[in-house]
């Protein structure tokens, strides 16, 4: 059976990160110019947001000047860390552009990941026009910066959660056996993609699996049907 189709990243590589229940994860960090891309709405959104806000705090004189300067340091150095930590580490400029920031096991981030790696921008700033930050992107298979390298994320192109697959209505017949978690896998495969499938394919894949689920060879293609469907009520 063919691998299931998955959007192209152009230049990125692949992380691949094994869950605790032992399932691959293939993940596709984001390269440089998306990344950049993506800090500049934030960046331009921040600035639409401070000018906003100095303009109304103007009015209030010397005390506004004061409370300005307080929410200048507010936004800049939390703007990045409420929206990732609240939004599924998106912030609206990695949203608009399909990014996600994650730990680099595949797990959301969280409050510390995510102030270690924005607080460090300043180090991959350095000496100027974050100079740092850009080599070392360049540099990492991942294309990891150094707050990156030192709070243990990734930052990721999203993929879009696959769309349900509905099995034919039918009967549902439960398994002649135990079957392992390998088993169950392929016997809801072969029915999620019959419907794709011609007839003659169909029977030949119905005959490939049969002996393997103990199906006798009259019967193979609906067997496998109602076990998957089965299988599929459980779940």
């Amino acid at each position: 059976m063919s691998a299931p189709n998955t959007p192209a990243y152009p230049l990125d590589n692949l992380h691949r990160v094994e869950t605790p229940e032992g399932i691959d994860l293939n993940l596709h960090p984001a390269g440089l110019v998306p990344r950049a891309l993506a800090f500049a709405i934030d960046l331009a959104i921040r600035a639409v947001l401070l000018i906003a806000l100095g303009t109304l705090l103007a009015m209030l004189g010397g005390f506004g000047i004061g409370l300005g300067a307080m929410l200048l340091f507010a936004v800049q150095w939390t703007y990045m860390v409420v929206f990732e930590v609240f939004n599924q580490g998106r912030t609206p400029g990695k949203q608009w552009l399909g990014l996600q920031v994650i730990h680099d096991d595949g797990t959301p981030v969280g409050w510390a990941s995510s102030l270690t790696r924005n607080l460090l921008r300043f180090v991959d700033l350095l000496p100027f026009g974050y100079f740092f930050g850009v080599i070392c992107c360049l540099w990492h298979p991942s294309f990891k910066r150094l707050g990156d390298l030192a709070a243990g994320t990734l930052v990721i192109h999203r993929q879009p959660a696959p769309a349900s697959v509905q099995l034919p209505v039918g009967p549902e017949r439960p398994p002649a056996r135990p079957l392992g978690l390998d088993d169950q896998r392929t016997l809801v495969a072969f029915a999620e993609r019959a419907p794709s499938l011609s007839p003659e394919r169909r029977q030949e894949l119905a005959e490939i699996l049969a002996p393997r689920f103990g199906v006798a060879p009259e019967a193979m293609e609906s067997h496998l049907m109602d076990m998957a469907r089965y299988l599929v009520g459980r779940s």
